[in-house]
């Protein structure tokens, strides 16, 4: 059974806040969006290549029905679509600003800190070199 909006949103405003944005990739489509304005499918795919087509998709669709982007359809042959960022999305822009400004300032901290979880990311391959360690499977 699922929580409530309501209740969701009122234990704490960080949540609600963070309940259209957060996870892996939001945040960076987000980010694309409000640097470039607006992109297409395939720019995207082009700026995110870790990103599969099909989560690239579900991600965007959920950022429209969020009200977060919005998706212009040109009525032409090959078809043309472009994402921006929603009026609402556009309120996300000084949040976004000090995301990668805070980012930027503290890269290297950041990277000190990821530092030590991606050496234990790693086992030694057959001739001794460190390599990132394959994640399971899940059945």
């Amino acid at each position: 059974m699922s929580t409530p909006v309501e209740a969701r949103f009122f234990q704490c405003p960080v949540d609600a806040g963070l309940a259209l944005m957060a996870g892996k990739w939001k945040p960076r489509l987000l980010w694309k969006l409000y640097r470039y304005q607006t992109m297409r499918f395939g720019q995207l795919k082009r700026m995110l290549p870790d990103i599969t087509d099909k989560m690239l998709t579900q991600q965007l669709r959920e950022l429209e029905a969020d009200g977060l982007i919005t998706r212009k359809v040109y009525p032409v042959v090959p078809p043309k679509v472009e994402y921006t960022l929603s009026a609402f999305g556009k309120t996300l822009e000084p949040v976004i600003a000090a995301i990668a400004n805070w980012g930027e300032m503290h890269e290297q901290e950041i990277r000190s800190h990821l530092e030590p979880r991606d050496v234990a990311l790693q086992v030694p391959s057959s001739s001794g070199v460190l390599e990132a360690r394959k994640p399971m499977n899940k059945k």
